[in-house]
């Protein structure tokens, strides 16, 4: 039986696109997401208990968005990027390695193409500057 590091090994090894870190920023993603499951919820969520903690491709994309922007700010895109991720479609190729050495798990309903286009990385990690009122 392959250990989840040699399976680790294997797919650095057979898929050398993502750095290790890019895997270990999708786990901490979706811990992330579970977290501040307030801000990553987008379009209908499941009712089923059995399924509360499950996301769709769009929300884990969010959830990425939003933890890298937490941990990195302004460098968020440039740190992805340094691991081989420079869109959202690079985030799925990501999760569903994940999923095929068995280290994540996909509901009957998930497809790879959830990840595609969810938005543009060169918009979504751009500083958003807000100008104080001088009424305040």
């Amino acid at each position: 039986m392959t250990s989840p590091l040699q399976a680790m090994r294997k797919l650095l090894k057979d898929d050398p696109r993502f750095k290790l870190e890019a895997y270990q920023f999708i786990r901490e993603s979706l811990q992330y997401a579970h977290e501040h499951a307030d801000q990553i919820r987008i379009g209908d969520m499941p009712t089923d208990a059995d399924d509360v903690r499950h996301l769709t491709g769009q929300q884990l994309c969010e959830a990425c968005r939003l933890y890298s922007l937490e941990q990195y700010g302004y460098l968020a895109k440039i740190v992805l990027n340094s691991w081989g991720v420079y869109t959202t479609s690079d985030l799925g190729e990501v999760v569903y390695n994940l999923i095929r050495i068995e280290q994540m798990r996909k509901s009957d309903t998930d497809r790879r193409e959830d990840f595609d286009d969810v938005y543009d990385f060169d918009e979504a990690f751009q500083p958003v500057f807000e100008l104080a009122s001088s009424e305040e």
